[in-house]
């Protein structure tokens, strides 16, 4: 797996010379209030918007210099919040995510028919959705929309997943099960980069935090260092305190 690296990331009005090298095998969570940058990040990262300084590498390759199939080999992206323009079943969704791997004019494949219907079996299990697969999207709760689109992203395989808000629309277990599918990912090599609003979820389970703050970078290192009390207050603009032992954190706020 290869690093992913932002340099002097510069977008009017919402990013200002950000400087940041992701490592594979390691979830990064960007945090920051409303407004900080944090899905603008994360869709640089992506290589989806257009910047007006600095570049993004995937391996010492320029990531607007890939073909686009080739880029989506390398990085799944999950937007916070993603469109499904037809009403088609759960599983014809998610096979969409093997489209990278598959043939066309130009482009021989990358796998086998049998290879493409075992990744998107194994996105479907990871996702609680076997069941659910033949079901038309039209027809699913807003969790079970959230985590069939969750699934596309992980049946493509990427080296690098991508997602804004993962967690928004899941229940408690579904969103426990999705951090651990993705701490499991990460375990396998994998990075995995989160926009997230919940502090503690960063803090018990990332293995580093991003602060953005008006477009800049105001801490970057471990939960415990990037997330202390004292930052937490002066960022957000409340009294923060943590409370309980590492892995089991919780955020107490009072008044700001």
């Amino acid at each position: 797996m290869t690093a992913l690296r932002a340099t002097d990331l510069t977008l009017p009005g919402r990013l200002t010379g950000v400087d940041l090298t992701l490592r594979p095998g390691e979830v990064t969570a960007i945090v920051g209030p409303n407004g900080a940058g944090k899905s603008s990040l994360l869709a640089c990262l992506a290589g989806l918007l257009a910047l007006e300084t600095g570049a993004v590498t995937c391996g010492g390759e320029a990531l607007a210099a890939l073909p686009p199939r080739e880029r989506a080999r390398r990085i799944g992206y999950l937007p916070q919040t993603p469109e499904i323009a037809w009403d088609v079943s759960v599983e014809t969704l998610v096979s969409l995510g093997r489209l990278p791997w598959q043939g066309a004019a130009r482009h021989p494949a990358r796998t086998t028919p049998a290879e493409d219907a075992a990744a998107v079996d194994r996105a479907l299990a990871a996702m609680d959705l076997s069941a659910l697969r033949h079901r038309p999207v039209s027809h699913l709760s807003g969790g079970e929309r959230a985590r069939a689109l969750a699934a596309r992203v992980l049946a493509g395989e990427p080296a690098w997943l991508l997602a804004d808000e993962p967690l928004a629309n899941l229940d408690l277990a579904h969103a426990a099960a999705l951090v651990a599918l993705l701490r499991a990912q990460a375990g396998e090599g994998r990075g995995v980069v989160l926009v997230l609003h919940d502090l503690a979820m960063a803090m018990n389970r990332a293995d580093r935090v991003v602060v953005l703050e008006r477009g800049r970078i105001v801490a970057d290192g471990p939960p415990e260092q990037a997330l202390e009390a004292a930052l937490v207050s002066r960022v957000w603009q409340v009294q923060a305190c943590w409370w309980g032992g590492p892995g089991t954190r919780a955020l107490a706020l009072g008044q700001p």
